[in-house]
Parts: structure tokens; C-alpha cells; sequence
């Protein structure tokens, strides 16, 4: 039997789906102008952060600084005809350094490795290994109020088969802590003193700052003696250390600074 469709039919439901399209382009109009509008505020209230006038300024600050530790460091070099050949003589060294050490009171949380290393040494005419030496680098620390021990701690590490490499006056960790706190304060108040003016020059005042940078802090030890040498270097290490007394030396920090002007 033959379907009758009736073209009333028809036109409903071609008109149904064109409402239902319609619909769906008002809602991706919406989404899409939505999407646009969040991302306007967005960028606007970015920029609206976002500094205006800046000034790049670099506080800088030099204080004085009292050294408060004696370092002595002694190198100890060894050679065998193996890697643990070289090991062990080296070690025996650095034992009984360090024996001789805590007999005249320096405790071992004050005796410190600085550098341990094995090596080949090669014949390089032929390309072959003639040997092995160990090095042993080791650092004791002493109070500077303990300036007469100086001597006394070189015979204990030359006598036991050390050399005597550099003494320095230096700074503990703390008291690099405690400078370096100081010198960055005031390049900080440096850096704020010339962008003020900077700022007064241009009419303007400082806002806030923008970014803030640590460029530097300088510290060297302070050296008394410096050579290498077994028993001639023990004895103008000596020397150079009798009656020396520490002075004050200068630390130095830098900051870099960007400030907001308004």
C-alpha cells in the first residue's frame, strides 16, 4: 500500500531543523564572543600591571671586615707502582699528620680535606704508565686569637711528611653570612638613594620596585705566606707568620635594581 506524505509534513520538519541550526550558530556566536571578551579583560588587566616608567639602577657597598680564622693547608704527594701503592703511603702521611695535629689541641672537626685525587703519570715517549701518584690536600683552621699555634701546627703536618702549600686569614662560613648580609643591605639602600634622585630629576616619584638581583659579593682570603716547599717553606713560613696580626680588609656587593617611577 502506498505511503501518502503530506507536504505540510514536509515543510515542518525542513523548518524544524533550520530553527534547530539557527540555534546552534547563536549559540557558537555566544561562545565565541564570550571567549573574545574574557580574553580582552584579560590583556587589559595584564597591562594595567604591567609597569610604565622604570629606572635600572645598580647599588653598590664596600665594608670593612675582621677576619676571624687562620687557615694553614698542607699538600701531601705520594708515588707507587700501583694506584693503592700510592694510596697507602699517602694515607700513612695524612695520619700521622693528623695525630700530630690533635697532640697540640687542634680538635678534627678542624681539620679539613680539601681535595684528594689518584693519578697515572705516563712515560709519553712510549705511551706507558711509569707510576701512580695520590695528592691529598688538607686545611686547618685556627682562631685568630691563636696566631702562637701557627708554628707549632706547620712542624705537625712538615714533620709528619706534609708541605706547607699557603696560610691565609679568612672568614668562617658565619661570618661570611653575617658580611655579606650587611654589604647587600646597604648596596640595597644605595641602589633606592640614586633612583630616588633619579626619579626627582625626572619630576617623578618612585613607585614600587619591579625586579631586584644579587650581581655580586666579593671575598678573598687574605694571604700571609704562600709557597711550596717541605722543610725550607716550613721555615719561612714561620717566618713570615711571627707576630702577624689580622687587619681589617674590605668586602664588597653589588645589587641591581628596577624600580617602578610615577
Amino acid at each position: 500500500m502506498e505511503k501518502i506524505v503530506n507536504k505540510n509534513d514536509k515543510r515542518e520538519v525542513k523548518g524544524g531543523k533550520k530553527i534547530e541550526m539557527e540555534k546552534a550558530v547563536k549559540i557558537t556566536l555566544i561562545i565565541v564572543v564570550a571567549v573574545i571578551v574574557l580574553a580582552l579583560i584579560g590583556t587589559f588587566l595584564f597591562l594595567s600591571r604591567q609597569p610604565g616608567n622604570t629606572v635600572d639602577v645598580q647599588g653598590q657597598s664596600t665594608i670593612k671586615a675582621n677576619p676571624d680564622i687562620i687557615t694553614v693547608y698542607f699538600s701531601v704527594e705520594t708515588n707507587g707502582s700501583t694506584a693503592k701503592e700510592a694510596k697507602d703511603k699517602n694515607s700513612e702521611i695524612v695520619d700521622k699528620a693528623i695525630a700530630n695535629l690533635t697532640k697540640i689541641g687542634i680538635t678534627s672537626d678542624r681539620i679539613q680535606t680539601e681535595n684528594f685525587n689518584i693519578y697515572p703519570e705516563y712515560n709519553w715517549s712510549d705511551n706507558t704508565i711509569m707510576d701512580y701518584k695520590a695528592t691529598h690536600s688538607i686545611k686547618v683552621e685556627l682562631n685568630t686569637t691563636e696566631t702562637d699555634k701557627i708554628g707549632k701546627t706547620i712542624d705537625a703536618g712538615v714533620d709528619a711528611g706534609a708541605l706547607i702549600n699557603y696560610i691565609n686569614f679568612e672568614l668562617s662560613t658565619a661570618k661570611q653570612n653575617e658580611y655579606k648580609a650587611q654589604a647587600l643591605k646597604q648596596a640595597t639602600e644605595d641602589a633606592k638613594t640614586k633612583a630616588e634622585a633619579m626619579a626627582s630629576g625626572l619630576g617623578k616619584k618612585l613607585g614600587k620596585v619591579v625586579s631586584i638581583s644579587d650581581m655580586s659579593f666579593d671575598y678573598n682570603p687574605w694571604p700571609i705566606y704562600a709557597n711550596a716547599g717541605g722543610i725550607v717553606g716550613a721555615r719561612e713560613a714561620k717566618q713570615a707568620t711571627t707576630n702577624i696580626q689580622p687587619s681589617q680588609q674590605e668586602v664588597n656587593a653589588r645589587v641591581s635594581v628596577v624600580y617602578e617611577i610615577v
